[in-house]
Order: C-alpha cells, then structure tokens, then sequence
C-alpha cells in the first residue's frame, strides 16, 4: 500500500523545512514515490504564467533553445517549474497516470484530459523533454510527469472545444469570475491590460455585472487595438495610455468616465510598476483587484498610503468558486470571444 501524505503536500518539501510547497526553495519531484492522497499526470503543455514568460523570453533575448534552457534549469534545481525572479508559475494540462486509493471517490480516471488549476510553483515537476515552445501563446510542449495534491483543483477539459483553447482561458480563470463578483449594477469599472486574455475575458463579464448603466472602460497602450477592443463588444470605452505612467492613465481614465472616480479597477497588465495606475483612478472604499503576478504589493500599499487613498486592495488570488465553469462558459456564451482565442492563443 503506497504511503500516505500530507493533504497540502508538505511531505514533498526539501527545503527549507516547514513551508508548504509554493514557498519551498525545493520540492521532490521524484515520481517513482506514490502516495494514497497524490494524482500523477502525463503532462502535456506547461503554460508559463504571462509575468515569467516574458521575463524568461527578455532575459534570454528571445532564443528559443535558451528559454528550453532557462526552465529546464528551474526545474531540475527546484523539483518545480517557479521563476526565480518573479516567483510565480503557471499551470499544465495533462493525462491523469495514477490515482492514489484514497482519491478513488473522486470524478475522475486513469486517463482522462485534465488542467490543473493550481501553480506551478508549487506543483512537483519533472520534464523528460521538452518539444515545443510557443513564444507567442506563453506555452511548452513537454514529456513529464506532474503531482497534484489531495488539496489541489483541477478541471477536467471540456469535450466542446480544444484542449489548447480551454488552456487558453483556464489559465486565467481566477480573472474573470472576480470581475463577475466584484462590480455591482450600474457601477464603473478599469481594466489595465484591456487587450491580453485576462483582460478581454474579465470586460464580458464586468460589462454583465455592471449592465447597461454601468461603465467598463479599458485602458490599452498600443492605439491600433482599439477598434478591434471595441467590435468584441466588451468595453464601454476602450483608452490609450501606458499602464507604467498613472498621470497619464489617471487623466485618460477620469475623462472616459464623466471625470469620475472608478468603482473598481482591474489590473491585468504582465509588467510592473503599475500598482498606482490601478490605484490613483479609484475612489475611497473603492476596489483595486491585482490580477496580474508582476504586482508588488508593497508598491501598492505603499503608494496607496503615499497618495492618501483608502482603497480595497484585492490580491490576484488564482481561484475563486466556480472559476473554471465561469471562464469556460465565456467562451461559449461569446462567439466573438471564442474566435479570438482560436485565433490568438490556440
């Protein structure tokens, strides 16, 4: 009978000791070890969070074999695929391998397509081979093996579309059900990063929550995007400004919405130093929801304090209730969107 872990994985820690894995230096990737309360999967992809994949693609100036490199490197040094600089992951898909028996209650099968919906940095990671990368999408293609623990979610990939599409918007699934729960009718809503994944997705459904006395505007730094934003259908108003310059945000942002301050704000920028574009925009008792992981968080609460404002800072926590349904169903709800992300990330 294999042994029984930890539910949270500790078990799996090397150092330093007494962290859960996430904040481990070092996990053991081994997976000849099996345990009763642990899922191994053949992993498929790896989609690298936005925020390390671009730092990853600079820091290896865009050479291809270099990333390869670069994150076979990360993981052998640490048991899991985590940037070292920005500290976050991703997440796989994969086909389940082995379910240990006391997870045999469970809605699943040795074989079945599934994503995780947990980080990889904290997710016991070996890669055999890696066989693409898809620089434009953030993706690798790789042979290995992954652990999931008895506390992790996961989603099982739908039949009604690609698993390269449901990767696509899985990946940012925490996004857009935060944007479905944090407005109310009739309230005004940011959105930093207007163009990306989190962005398009979180305006369908901050323009819903809002309904049509409401106001979604997002903010864009390249111009030529706009009119594309606009056709989606998912902003009231779609502004240019560089989410790393909050004056000029600030002022875009205050004429876009009748000179009024902003109910919420979303910041799904991939790059820092954005903390006070998403800030300076919102009134007192306001929400300001960090989705994107480039976030830091003393920044913001600094800058906050700094500037006077008595703002709700949410931090971009990846799940919320229903995350992975709720994203999905995006996709099958907005045809527009569907063809979008068929388009751009599959």
């Amino acid at each position: 009978m294999a042994m029984k872990g930890n539910k949270y994985g500790i078990h799996r820690v090397i150092e330093p000791q007494g962290v859960l894995t996430q904040a481990a230096y070092r996990i053991d990737n081994d997976m000849d070890k099996l345990y009763s309360n642990e899922i191994i999967c053949d992993v498929i992809s790896l989609n690298i969070d936005s925020a390390s994949f671009t730092q990853i693609e600079e820091a290896c100036g865009g050479d291809e074999q270099k990333i390869g490199e670069m994150i076979l490197g990360i993981v052998a040094e640490r048991g899991k695929q985590q940037n070292p600089v920005t500290g976050s992951g991703g997440m796989f898909i994969g086909k389940v391998a082995y379910i240990g028996e006391d997870l045999k209650d469970r809605d699943l099968k040795v074989g079945d397509k599934i994503a995780s919906l947990v980080s990889l940095s904290m997710t016991p990671l070996r890669i055999d081979k890696i066989k693409a990368i898809h620089k434009d999408i953030d993706r690798v293609d790789i042979e290995g093996k992954a652990v999931l623990f008895e506390s992790a979610i996961y989603a099982k990939l739908p039949e009604d579309m690609s698993e390269t599409l449901a990767l696509a918007a899985l990946d940012v699934a925490g996004a857009p059900a935060q944007a479905r729960k944090l407005p109310k009718e009739g309230e005004s809503v940011l959105i930093l990063g207007a163009n990306g994944k989190s962005g398009v997705l979180c305006g369908y459904e901050a323009m819903k929550a809002v309904g049509p006395k409401g106001n979604v505007v997002g903010v864009v730094r390249n111009p030529k995007q706009v009119d594309a934003l606009m056709e989606l259908g998912v902003y009231n108003k779609v502004v240019v400004a560089s989410a790393t310059e909050p004056v000029a945000v600030l002022e875009a942002a205050l004429a876009a919405n009748d000179g009024k301050e902003y109910d919420v704000s979303i910041c799904c920028v991939n790059i820092e130093s954005c903390e006070m574009s998403a800030i300076l925009p919102v009134r007192d008792d306001g929400i300001v929801y960090f989705f994107s992981m480039a976030t830091s968080f003393t920044k913001a609460a600094l800058g906050a304090e700094g500037v006077g404002k008595d703002v709700n800072m949410i931090v971009g926590n990846g799940y919320t209730k229903n995350h992975a349904e709720i994203t999905l169903n995006v996709l099958r709800e907005s045809e527009k969107l569907r063809k979008l992300f068929d388009e751009k990330y599959c």
